[in-house]
């Protein structure tokens, strides 16, 4: 994990922004359908146009989603996860499910070592 190579590492370079993560839990609640841009930034709270392009070219380029275009004006542009993208749901749910079960936990650490420092600032 420590070497640039890892494969470790270069996956989780990759998938662990929270656009990505929120982007394949979207699409995988979709499958086998798929979910047009627009419907993705819609159900993205805080996404801008850029960076769910971004996410999405990025799923795209890695083989974990597909993406069609209809010849329309303006192009409709339509997503969904492939098998490989599929696969990534499962740990990615079990990490948001551990993320739910102890963030609070993170939380009040936070704020323990938050308070800790604000008392050892010099007056």
């Amino acid at each position: 994990m420590f070497d640039p190579e890892c494969p470790t590492r270069r996956l989780l370079d990759r998938i662990g922004t929270k656009w990505t993560s929120m982007a394949v839990k979207v699409l995988a609640e979709a499958a086998p359908h798929e979910v047009r841009f627009a419907e993705l930034r819609r159900r993205m709270p805080g996404v801008s146009q850029k960076m769910l392009s971004v996410t999405l070219h990025s799923l795209t380029r890695d083989g974990l989603a597909t993406r069609r275009v209809e010849p329309t004006v303006p192009p409709r542009v339509h997503y969904r996860l492939t098998d490989l993208g599929s696969s990534l749901e499962v740990p990615l749910a079990a990490l948001r499910d551990w993320a739910e079960e102890h963030m609070a936990q993170i939380d009040h650490a936070n704020a323990i070592s938050d308070a800790e420092a604000e008392a050892d600032k010099p007056a």
